[in-house]
């Protein structure tokens, strides 16, 4: 009884307090008296017109704000096509004050607005990300994703497609807020086959809240995918013609339908590929013991490779009402292609005379296939934006090679001694299961987030090697193998944001536990090669935590300190040999460790416009890719080059970056961006303890100047550049480019044509050096990176009649990113 009379007592002042306590409530309409439905309306304080809450109306253009302290309030009301409404000052008591009706007039030059829209900057620096906007780089046109990356400020891809941040690797990416769960040549595989046409914008994060995954040393790329919620039907679609050494096209479709509680959306996109690179090696061999040269190899390879990747996405929405919202998304992409390459190896003696020429040629006929369905929910519980959100992903990813090798030996004369067939088949299997759900309660002055999350991987990656002898094909025993890999992953995080003044404060944590077993099933020659399995399980926390400041109207400050993981890629566990070509081998390692990074920021905006940061980072059991020489049958060195990746030791980085964003006339607006990094590492390469201790300091620059003239016309005039610099093992001389475009808006501004040009000079070539142990090589990689692309797009469809517009995104542009079916 005593505890009932309590409860009782309880609940009792809590009404009282709750009864003591006002709301406002009323009506928007536009000006033919009309609901507007989705109008923003936003809550002031009367006193300063700072900003307290904002909803969103209802289909009958209804809203209401509950819990108000005694005071006086203001509302604004803004709607897409409409003028900003103020209302008179409101009063608040203890009871619900019913607003008088409000009307929005139509906005005069509205064309004029959407105009405004689709001249956004190519980049925009907020205060956690930057952000690409891709379609205002005439030169992205014809583009695929990583083309984009590579050009984007403070981003380098390197030879094998591998994406750093700011001088640091080990970036994770997002499509559409959700992990790509590729990682390597997968990830890889699928950038090169995504166009920009199919890319609203990139956001760049080097130190990611606690609601992102843990994984990602330099840090965080979301890809946004363009999508529409305008009620009604519509879409647009983009052509794309490409010339370089070859022609390349790709083309991409966006629908969407939206009325009543249903909004339907799909997009679809295409691309032919058609590439060559070539690869000149030259590698000379020493004495460990004297020094002096042994033999040289001269290295000629010639590839080329076609592609056709075709992806697609369809989404519903349904709005069971105006809180709760189901989504479903169903995508997937394909990606057959054939590689073939053509191998010349001169193998000389000290003095520089051929002793023999090694000739290979292989074909390879690959197959990328993708599919992915998501299932979420989110619902707001109240007028103070406290909601739930969740998400149930299955993936499942498979790759088809099949490769053929044709190996001859010839003297130096061309006479031929000797020759063999090789047929590799590398089947990929992976699967993925993820579910999470995050809770977000806002509050005065603040807001609290907390989620969960459980992820589980299934690999299997098969190798297969046959010598083909009379046309039968034999078991190579020592390259065969198969390789079971799983992992579970368990996360919790929660999320703190505050201002107190002029200071803003965010602290997050995180905790993930960690779960793998791994089976190496060997060969059929289980003697020589048995099965072997391994386990491991740990758990640790990620703490972040960001500061804010801002001093005066011209200085803003800012600081964030991050600790993040990056695993090993699945395939990098494999312990076997994997055949690349006749010379070059790669290998995996079970016993693999997770790398852990602690990232340090400091930052000053002056009069938002010029941004300035230093960084530091320390990464403990560096995952790396080494490069040692094979073993002969004796156990000596061979000339045979194995690839190898493995935890290698400690790497510290510090660097600045200085940036601004500033229209020199106005119809010129430029953006600047400097990077200097200067990074060490420094342990052990490989089995025989070989010590290694690297530093070097690599600086960056990039420019994009973007110019708009009348009649529609607009151009751009963009590069980067990055000097000589260290990956690992290998030293890479500086390289740039130059881009340049023209557009033009046509169809009443409906449509647009874009003409560009990428690496005017054919500059982005690759050079570099390595020594390891015996081994000394220098390599010149060319690409095709001078294109030259014809786009048209077109923009079509209009509004149902009488149907509310939809609003402009505001202060809750994170909360509407959350409604996860329209991703």
């Amino acid at each position: 009884m005593r505890l009932l009379s309590t409860l009782i007592c309880s609940v009792s002042f809590a009404s009282l307090a709750q009864a003591q306590q006002g709301g406002l409530r009323g009506q928007v309409t536009d000006a033919d008296q009309k609901p507007l439905a989705q109008a923003t309306i936003s809550l002031h304080q009367a006193q300063d017109s700072s900003v307290l809450r904002f909803v969103a109306a209802d289909s009958r253009g209804m809203y209401a704000f509950g819990q108000l302290q005694p005071g006086d309030y203001l509302l604004s009301v803004t709607a897409v096509g409409h003028a900003r409404v103020f209302s008179a000052p409101l009063r608040v008591v203890n009871v619900e004050v019913e607003v008088p009706l409000i009307r929005l007039a139509p906005q005069s030059k509205s064309l004029a607005g959407v105009t405004v829209v689709a001249r956004k900057p190519m980049i925009e620096q907020k205060t956690d990300r930057m952000v690409i906007n891709v379609d205002a780089a005439v030169s992205n046109v014809g583009a695929t994703a990583l083309e984009v990356l590579e050009k984007s400020p403070g981003v380098t891809v390197d030879r094998y497609g591998n994406i750093s941040l700011k001088g640091r690797q080990g970036i994770q990416v997002y499509i559409d807020g959700r992990p790509a769960y590729l990682t390597g040549a997968e990830l890889t595989n699928y950038l090169k086959g995504l166009p920009s046409s199919a890319i609203d914008q990139i956001e760049i994060m080097t130190q990611p809240s606690a609601r992102f995954d843990a994984a990602g040393n330099a840090g965080v790329i979301n890809i946004r995918s363009k999508k529409n919620r305008q009620k009604g039907f519509n879409g647009s679609t983009t052509l794309t013609l490409q010339q370089g050494r070859f022609t390349q096209t790709n083309g991409s479709l966006n629908l969407n339908y939206r009325t009543g509680k249903v909004n339907l959306f799909a997009n679809s996109n295409y691309n032919h590929g058609n590439n060559f690179q070539n690869l000149d090696i030259h590698r000379r061999f020493r004495d460990l013991s004297t020094g002096t040269t042994t033999a040289i190899f001269d290295q000629e390879a010639r590839l080329r490779n076609q592609n056709d990747n075709f992806s697609a996405k369809l989404g519903v929405d349904y709005f069971v009402n105006k809180r709760t919202t189901l989504g479903m998304v169903f995508s997937g992409f394909s990606n057959p292609e054939r590689f073939r390459s053509r191998n010349t190896s001169f193998l000389k003696n000290a003095a520089g005379v051929t002793d023999s020429i090694a000739y290979a040629e292989s074909d390879t006929r690959q197959k990328f296939r993708n599919g992915t369905a998501n299932f979420n929910l989110r619902h707001v519980f109240d007028t103070t934006g406290r909601e739930l959100t969740a998400d149930i992903d299955i993936v499942r990813y498979r790759s088809i090679n099949d490769q053929y090798f044709y190996n001859n030996s010839f003297d130096p004369s061309w006479n031929k001694q000797g020759g063999e067939e090789l047929r590799s088949d590398l089947p990929v299997d992976i699967r993925i299961y993820s579910a999470k759900a995050d809770y977000s309660q806002p509050f005065k002055g603040g807001k609290l987030e907390a989620g969960l999350k459980s992820s589980l991987v299934h690999t299997d990656n098969s190798a297969f090697y046959f010598n083909i002898i009379s046309g039968n094909q034999v078991v190579v025993t020592g390259k065969t193998n198969q390789f079971d890999y799983r992992e579970q992953i368990n996360a919790a995080y929660i999320n703190y944001e505050r201002s107190f003044g002029k200071l803003g404060m965010q602290a997050g944590l995180r905790y993930e536990h960690t779960n793998i077993e791994g089976r190496q099933f060997g060969s059929p020659d289980k003697l020589r090669h048995p099965d072997s399995t391994f386990r491991r399980n740990y758990g640790n926390i990620f703490p972040t935590l960001f500061l804010s400041y801002k001093s005066s109207d011209k200085h803003q400050w800012s600081f964030s300190y991050g600790r993040r993981i990056d695993r090993p890629a699945y395939q990098d566990m494999n312990p076997f040999l994997f055949f690349l070509d006749k010379y070059t081998y790669q290998q995996g390692s079970p016993f693999m460790r997770p790398q852990f990074t602690d990232n340090l920021e400091l930052g000053h905006t002056f009069r938002g416009f010029l941004t300035t940061t230093v960084n530091y980072g320390r990464t403990i059991d560096l995952m790396m890719e080494t490069f040692e020489p094979a073993r002969d049958g004796s156990g000596g060195l061979s000339y045979a080059t194995i690839i190898k990746n493995g935890n290698v030791g400690l790497k510290e980085t510090i660097g600045m970056s200085v940036s601004a964003q500033f229209p020199v006339t106005k119809w010129w607006n430029t953006v600047l961006y400097g990077n200097y990094n200067y990074g060490q590492f420094r342990g052990r390469l490989n089995g025989d303890g070989e010590q290694i201790n690297v530093s070097a300091s690599n600086l960056m620059f990039n420019a994009n100047n973007q110019f708009r003239f009348g009649k529609g016309w607009g151009a751009e005039l963009s590069g980067f550049w990055r000097s000589r610099g260290v990956e690992g093992q290998i030293w890479i001389l500086g390289f740039g480019q130059v881009s340049a475009g023209i557009s033009k808006q046509v169809l009443k501004n409906k449509a647009t044509l874009k003409l560009s040009m990428r690496d005017v000079f054919w500059t982005n070539r690759q050079e570099g050096n390595i020594n390891f142990q015996n081994t000394e090589a220098r390599f010149v990689q060319v690409r095709q990176t001078q294109v030259g692309s014809l786009s048209f797009s077109w923009r079509f469809g209009k509004p149902l009649k009488d149907a509310a517009p939809r609003r402009r995104t505001g202060g809750a542009q994170d909360e509407l990113n959350r409604i996860k079916g329209s991703n």
